[in-house]
């Protein structure tokens, strides 16, 4: 009997011991409790975290700022690009509109140059035609109308001579102002010496309109 009673005495001993609330380290400060009861509550985590959302957004605030200050520098370089082309368009259509009347005016001044040339040379001319009229008119005297072709010759080589045509020499040949058209060799002529004409050739100061048409020895 003792013995069950003692057992069932330990048994409510250690059921007693279960139940007892385990109380806080006598160790462990108060305060040490309570910071660490601040530092893990809700409200001290938002705070933080709302700290950090405010700098992060000051630093994006800052970064569209600059960004705003880029795109309007980037779209004044642009315009300015813009208005320089437009610039350029316009003075290259300007300088080929100028091109286009000068290139007409060139074209027209050279039409007139070259009617009035024409003009002045048929003006000349016009006298000896005349004189064939006549020559032809009075054709039945054969002594009148040699004479007629003489002056009219004579007046030929007058208007020639007005518009600066001069005959070319036929001495002795020079490829540069005669065309050799027959060759013979004769030792009592001399070499390169002009025999016959054919046909005059003329030249203009230094140019040659016609080339002589001759027969060269040896």
């Amino acid at each position: 009997m003792n013995e069950e009673k003692k057992t069932e005495s330990a048994v409510k001993d250690e059921e007693s011991k279960e139940q007892t609330p385990v109380t806080a380290d006598k160790d462990v400060p108060e305060t040490a409790l309570e910071e660490e009861k601040e530092d893990v509550s809700p409200g001290k985590q938002s705070k933080k975290e709302e700290r950090s959302l405010k700098k992060e957004y000051h630093a994006l605030k800052k970064e569209c700022e600059t960004q705003k200050k880029e795109l309007a520098k980037l779209q004044k370089e642009l315009e300015e690009q813009k208005e320089t082309e437009r610039t350029q368009n316009e003075r290259y259509l300007r300088m080929m509109a100028e091109y286009d009347n000068f290139r007409r005016r060139s074209a027209s001044e050279k039409d007139g140059i070259y009617t009035d040339a024409c003009t002045d040379v048929l003006t000349e001319i016009l006298p000896v035609v005349d004189a064939l009229e006549l020559a032809v008119k009075y054709g039945g005297d054969g002594e009148k109308v040699l004479q007629g072709v003489q002056m009219t010759l004579n007046k030929f080589q007058e208007v020639l001579s007005k518009l600066g045509v001069t005959p070319v020499e036929t001495t002795t040949f020079d490829p540069n102002l005669h065309n050799a058209v027959m060759h013979i060799e004769d030792e009592a002529l001399g070499e390169g010496e002009i025999v016959e004409v054919f046909q005059k050739g003329y030249k203009k100061g230094d140019k040659v309109i016609r080339y002589a048409m001759v027969k060269v020895a040896n």
